[in-house]
């Protein structure tokens, strides 16, 4: 250490990390400061989230050495990682729905003691939340915040606890793009308060937007390293997938089609009661070729729109066709079997069972395909997902392994691979390309305009304007249950889908 400069706040040297044959992580070196905002940038599988792990005693590293100020430390579990004042924030949140934001917060509490002092750490949280900006009532059971202000509890229970250092795990996949602008705002104030900060993600955009450094990795190795000032999309991208793939990244926009095949969704004055935010009569056509987009603001009822089309809800009011057919009792299985894809936003808790194998899990939800008498026949299943893996331009994981050893991405890229294996006539698409890389987000957003040149139906939502601008002919913006608007490709611009996401009328041609 040179005299007089401080070492970091967290130092990784010469990790190497296996889960079997796989050679998960070889890292000679990472480190964060403090007031330091560091990204750790990567596709898909690149063994981010495996260094952030051993970092915070989630795994243990096979060789290597972790270094806190300066000191060689041992991080066994997230306990000794917390004891030195280290934190992490998963993708996948921890918190206890039932309890309050206080008790959620309390029971992160490294000395908590047997009388609750509740009192004293409500302070503590409108303390921190006023100094981050966080519009939180420390009495509100976890359950009934949006999913951006779980997060926010989150980060919450780990700055009341003192971290120092705070690995965020792909904070902005779970945010819709206003929030992530406040998430930005609070890294910023945590870098200004001396805290070391990780951000983990594949998005070009957020590292762009926050990041003081930029370490890249690649297939578990650290390819590159670059300050913010020097960094570029077309730099990230090479050091991301070297300079042949960054090429494949770039698409044109959907072409508007003229002509409208015949209807295979129609709603008709559908109201429903079950979900979070019932629908309130919503009609809507879609045709055979053409992608339909739906926007809002995330819980406005665009899950329970999805969930309609799927049959997991049936309509209170109204009628449901498909094929001009009225389908509005269907089972989901008899919906699936005429030939309709489900990509959910939640892989892992609504397309997968984690436990199973993946050449299992891509045996789901396909009506008996390869039923063989009492059996499957396991040979013609892996032939058509290995073909479909190859068609989409995705890596192939090992199908013996458990669904539960991939990471998120991958797990969608599963789950694409099984649900576009057979040309599915109608797609019901949900957030689509939330979790993946850049170059799997290109694949997948042409990907879906193929099969709508092909003659599929295909059903978009997302937060994100820009891949709706990008695919869609049209656009059904949802507000508390309702289609506030229909937008013709003509106005795709910001200034006139905005206002209908948060209620606002537009006036639009």
């Amino acid at each position: 250490m040179i005299r007089g400069v401080a070492p970091p706040l967290l130092e990784a040297r010469g990790i190497v990390k296996r889960f079997g044959p796989l050679l998960a992580n070889d890292v000679s070196q990472f480190s964060v400061g403090a007031g330091e905002v560091v990204a750790l940038l990567g596709e898909n599988g690149a063994g981010k989230s495996t260094l952030a792990k051993i970092l915070y005693g989630y795994y243990a590293a096979d060789a290597g050495e972790v270094r806190v100020d300066g000191r060689p430390v041992t991080i066994a579990s997230p306990h000794d990682a917390r004891a030195l004042d280290v934190g992490m924030v998963f993708q996948n949140f921890t918190l206890i729905p039932s309890l309050s934001v206080l008790e959620n917060v309390a029971l992160f509490d490294k000395g908590l003691p047997a009388v609750l002092p509740r009192r004293d750490i409500g302070e503590h949280i409108r303390r921190y939340a006023q100094r981050f900006g966080f519009a939180l009532d420390p009495r509100t059971p976890v359950r009934e915040l949006a999913v951006g202000d779980q997060q926010k509890v989150e980060i919450l229970k780990q700055l009341v606890a003192g971290a120092r250092v705070l690995i965020l795990d792909e904070p902005t996949t779970v945010l819709a793009p206003q929030e992530s602008v406040g998430l930005f705002a609070t890294i910023a104030e945590m870098r200004a308060d001396g805290l070391g900060v990780v951000l983990i993600t594949h998005k070009l955009r957020d590292v762009l937007a926050c990041a003081d450094r930029i370490v890249v990795m690649r297939q578990g190795r650290v390819e590159g390293e670059l300050d913010r000032a020097e960094a570029t999309e077309q730099k990230l991208l090479a050091l991301m997938f070297g300079d042949a793939a960054v090429r494949t990244v770039a698409r044109s926009g959907a072409p508007l089609r003229a002509d409208a095949g015949e209807c295979v969704l129609e709603l008709a004055g559908v109201s429903t009661s079950g979900g979070r935010t019932p629908l309130r009569g919503v009609s809507m056509q879609l045709h055979a070729g053409e992608i339909v987009g739906v926007a809002g603001v995330s819980g406005n009822g665009q899950r329970e729109l999805a969930d309609l089309i799927l049959g997991v809800l049936r309509p209170g009011t109204g009628a449901k066709l498909l094929w001009r057919e009225d389908a509005s009792r269907w089972p989901i299985a008899k919906v699936r079997q005429a030939g309709v894809a489900a990509i959910p936003d939640d892989p892992l808790a609504l397309a997968s069972v984690p436990a199973m194998t993946v050449l299992e899990n891509l045996a789901l939800g396909d009506g008996g395909r390869y039923r063989a008498g009492l059996g499957t026949d396991w040979e013609a299943l892996d032939a058509d997902m290995q073909r479909s893996f190859a068609r989409l331009g995705f890596p192939r994981p090992a199908f013996a392994a458990a669904a539960a050893t991939l990471s998120g991405g991958n797990l969608q890229r599963m789950v694409l691979a099984r649900e576009l294996a057979h040309a599915p006539r109608l797609i019901v698409a949900v957030y689509p390309t939330r979790g993946l890389d850049a170059r799997s987000t290109a694949t997948v957003r042409a990907l879906l305009g193929d099969a709508r040149d092909r003659g599929a139906a295909v059903l978009i939502v997302s937060e994100e304007l820009d891949e709706l601008f990008e695919l869609c002919d049209r656009l059904l913006v949802l507000n508390r249950g309702a289609i506030a608007g229909e937008v013709g490709r003509q106005d795709f611009r910001a200034e006139v889908v905005g206002p209908l996401m948060v209620g606002v009328r537009a006036d639009v041609a």
